[in-house]
């Protein structure tokens, strides 16, 4: 009985200091073996690891790339005194567990994205300040990312973190210029609607102008068509006019007669001053002549 209690003793020992000298690396983490306080080896491939029981201490870093997003964006000043207001984001990870951990300490994550927020800011307001509102948002956008990722990256690296990217979400005036601009905006809107509307009131008195002009020459020329037209009927009534005076000259003197006494005598208040022996009254006196 003392043997086999001794046996399972020395098992049981053996099984507790088997399991606590034995770890695994999952492939999304890095692991740094500390003894004594001192980092003795940092693992990074995934696999099954050995320590020293009771002595070595573990302290376990997560591999994949974290997304710093922050809240609410900041504000920062252009090289025209104007304030932006820039919503990004950094895309970050571990590249060296033990100068990380050094740095940090018990600090964590929350302890490495303040270090990087404050690089990145610092580049923010390097890159914006030499820059104007233009050129920050459409011109060289392209631009400040790549130098604020490579600024950004050179100074993580003293911590062990690496940069893979910065990206502007948003770039928008501050509360201050938004109303400026805006006026602005509006004030060159109206200029350009009072241009187009003088050019159309030019181009509607143009045009009014040319249909006058045109309504005056299809006047003038209806109107010459229309004399031409009735002097030609003129003339071809004299002709016939001519040709039966011609034919007949004593019907021809009474028809004009009774012709005149009917235009004379139209209403009953007409009263005319005549020498009854004038000629108008001569086929009254006398209708038929023989």
């Amino acid at each position: 009985m003392k043997n086999l209690s001794r046996v399972l003793i020395i098992a049981i020992v053996s099984i507790l200091l088997i399991s606590t000298s034995v770890f695994t690396v999952h492939q999304t983490q890095f692991v740094v073996v500390k003894r004594l306080g001192e980092i003795v080896s940092v693992k990074k491939s995934p696999g099954l690891y050995f320590k020293v029981p009771l002595v070595d201490d573990l302290k376990y870093f997560d591999n994949r790339i974290v997304t710093l997003d922050w809240e609410q964006p900041a504000k920062f000043n252009t090289s025209e005194n104007k304030y932006m207001m820039v919503d990004s984001f950094i895309k970050w990870r571990i590249i060296d567990p033990a100068k990380y951990y050094v740095s940090i300490k018990e600090g964590g994550e929350a302890a490495a994205e303040d270090r990087l927020a404050k690089v990145v800011n610092a580049g923010f307001r390097y890159e914006f300040g030499k820059r104007t509102v233009h050129e920050v948002i459409a011109g060289e956008r392209t631009v400040i990312m790549d130098n604020l990722r490579k600024r950004a990256d050179l100074e993580a690296r003293q911590i062990g973190i690496q940069v893979v990217d910065v990206r502007l979400k948003r770039v928008d005036y501050s509360d201050d210029i938004s109303k400026s601009v805006y006026d602005r905006m509006i004030a060159e809107r109206k200029r350009i609607a009072n241009q187009l509307r003088s050019e159309g009131s030019a181009a509607s008195e143009k045009i009014r102008a040319d249909a006058d002009k045109q309504r005056e020459v299809i006047l003038a020329e209806a109107f010459r068509d229309a004399q031409k037209t009735k002097g030609e009927g003129d003339a071809i009534a004299s002709e016939i006019y001519n040709q039966s005076y011609s034919k007949n000259p004593e019907f021809y003197a009474f028809y004009r007669s009774t012709e005149a006494y009917k235009n004379s005598f139209k209403n009953k208040s007409d009263v005319m001053v005549l020498d009854p022996g004038s000629d108008f009254f001569k086929y009254m006196r006398s209708p038929v002549r023989k």
